[in-house]
Parts: structure tokens; sequence; C-alpha cells
């Protein structure tokens, strides 16, 4: 069952048994109920009074006076007050009455009715009561003992009525912390996105949308050596862009940038996904092809790639270096990707000497 579908009793766990367990922690006797009860013969006939002067009294507090706020909320309070003194004079204090008396704390706490204000309020209507009693059963032992019955009754409401107002507080507690707990695991949720937002900013070509050159040498090292392990081949592809400075010279870096956009976005669709794609700087490329020999490499870079660029640029050409690597001797990262550079270096070569001729 949830927790709201319960009664106050049900939440608090308040049985007929703890009920009796309490009556006893404050020596509440049926001695005790009959004298209360006792006292309901003078008390109702002053009740209206009796009311009338109690609130008289908690409105000259200001900070109670600005609770109440209007007559509407005042004649609403005197008729609960007026149930209260009802039930204080009974002689009936069963669960009923408990819950009567949970409620008063969640409505309290609800309102903004701090402790303080609470036990001020009892204690005038305490003083109240005792000062009719006295005036009606003057000095004996059975009005002694009917205000120790009283005072023992109040006792025995405060606690019933704080419990549920600290249980209210504790509530609200949990809830805020809670609150907290989920804001801080999003805050937390949200800082790992922009974390791994900035890392692929870091580590991506903003232009291009492949890797920048950053991670080129780490990447390639971590590759030959996973390579060397399983005794298969790298290849490294370098590739420049033929004749790009003459492009941004004569047709603007606006032209340039969709030459490179588009180098880029056919380098993604005809690599694989094990490759690694780099923007080297500038016009210029590398790939980092883990298990894969120079012939492979070679359909994929040479032939598909080419082809797939001249579908967004007929008149681009580009200049393409391939070497590999193992399975037996391996290169370093860096004497990898020179070579592949310096191959990179003939095609060009050769495609010079065509326009020449």
């Amino acid at each position: 069952m949830k927790q709201t579908d319960q009664t106050l009793l049900e939440q608090m766990r308040i049985t007929e048994f703890e009920m009796a367990h309490r009556k006893e922690l404050f020596y509440l006797d049926d001695i005790d109920f009959k004298l209360l009860k006792k006292c309901k013969t003078f008390i109702e006939p002053k009740m209206n009074s009796l009311v009338d002067k109690f609130y008289e009294m908690q409105t000259s507090i200001v900070e109670i006076a600005l609770l109440i706020g209007d007559s509407d909320t005042l004649f609403r309070l005197k008729n609960a007050q007026r149930k209260y003194l009802q039930d204080l004079f009974s002689g009936v204090y069963d669960l009923e009455y408990i819950n009567n008396r949970l409620r008063i704390g969640l409505v309290h706490k609800r309102i903004g009715v701090e402790p303080k204000l609470y036990l001020s309020a009892i204690s005038t209507l305490k003083n109240l009561l005792f000062q009719v009693i006295r005036e009606e059963m003057k000095d004996s032992t059975e009005m002694l003992d009917t205000i120790s019955a009283l005072d023992k009754l109040f006792l025995f409401d405060i606690t019933l009525v704080f419990e549920t107002y600290i249980r209210s507080l504790v509530a609200e507690i949990e809830s805020s912390k809670e609150k907290s707990e989920q804001y801080a695991l999003a805050l937390e949720e949200t800082v790992l996105q922009r974390t791994h937002q900035l890392e692929i900013m870091s580590t991506t070509d903003a232009l291009t949308g492949l890797l920048n050159v950053r991670t080129l040498s780490e990447t390639l090292t971590k590759t030959l050596r996973s390579a060397q392990r399983r005794s298969e081949m790298v290849s490294v592809v370098y590739i420049d862009v033929n004749d790009f400075k003459i492009v941004n010279d004569t047709e603007g870096h606006d032209k340039g940038d969709k030459i490179l956009q588009a180098v880029g976005d056919s380098i993604k669709k005809v690599s694989r996904l094990e490759d690694s794609c780099y923007r080297y700087g500038g016009d210029e490329f590398c790939i980092v092809l883990p298990n894969c020999s120079k012939e492979k490499a070679h359909d994929i870079y040479i032939n598909r790639l080419r082809a797939e660029l001249k579908k967004s640029f007929k008149d681009v050409t580009l200049s393409i270096g391939i070497v590999d690597t193992g399975p037996s001797d391996y290169y370093g990262a860096d004497a990898l990707i020179k070579k592949a550079d310096e191959q990179m270096f003939l095609d060009k070569k050769m495609h010079k000497e065509k326009k020449i001729k």
C-alpha cells in the first residue's frame, strides 16, 4: 500500500497497544479521564468566552496575527478550538482522538506555525483552563488532581503534534535530498556529456569532421604495437590535394573549404570502421589502416576515394602515398608517416609532369 493511501495512524504505526503504552508513559489512567470528564459541566458553558479570550491574547502577538490573516480564518480557528476543548474534556481518548492530534501537527507545519508559537498557544490555553478549574473547584485535592490530569493530557497531545510536525520536516528534507541527488546525477551526466563533447572537439577537425593531427602519432604507435602482437600489417595513406593553393588564390578560400570538406566526406565514405582518418594540416590528410596491406589500401584510397571525390568535384585530383609495415619488421610511427609522405610527393611529382606534357 502506498503511504499516501494510509491513515495517519497507519503511517505512524499507532495501534491500540501503542496508544495504551503512550498513556502509561505519561501516567494517564482512568481516574484522570474521569476527573477531566467531570470538568465538562462547567467548561462547556464558558467555552465561547474561553475561545474568545484565547484568540484575543493570541492575536495580540504580531507573528500569530499575521498567520491568522483575516476574519474568515479566525472564525474557522475558533470553531476548531471549540472542538478541541470538547475533546479535552470528553473523557474518551481513543485512536480517533489521537488521529485528530496528529492532523494538527500536519496543519501547523503546512500553514507555517513554528513550534515556539504552538507551545506558546498551548501554554496560554492551559493557563486559561487552569484558572477556570481553580475558580470552580476551589482549593481542593480534586482540583490539584484535575490540573495534574489536564497537564499530562496536554503533554500527551504535544508529543503527537510534534511527531507529525517533525515527520513532515523529515519528509521535506528527504524530498529535497532526493531532488538534490537527482540534480547532482543530471549535472554529472551533463558534465560527462560536455566533457565528451569537449574531447571530441579537441580531437576533431572542425572543417572536415575528421580527427585532427594531435592524436595521430599516439594512435599509430598503439596500432603498431597491437599489430606486432598479432603479426599483422599496418598501412598508412598520405593524401594531398593537387593545386590547392592555386584554387585558394584564384577562387577564394570558400571554394577551398568546400573542396576540403568534400575530400573529408569522401574519406569517411570509403574508409573502414577500424581506420583512423586525420586531417594532417592544410590540404593534407593521413589515414591509419590496421591489419591492412598496401595493396588493399591502394584499392580503397586510390580507386574508390578518387571515384567518390569526382562525384563532388570532377576537376579536383589527389596525390596519394601509401606504405605498409609488418608482419615481421615494423617501422616506428614517425618513420612510417614520413615514408607515406615521401610516396605522396612522388605521386605529386608525376601529376605535375603530366600537366607539363
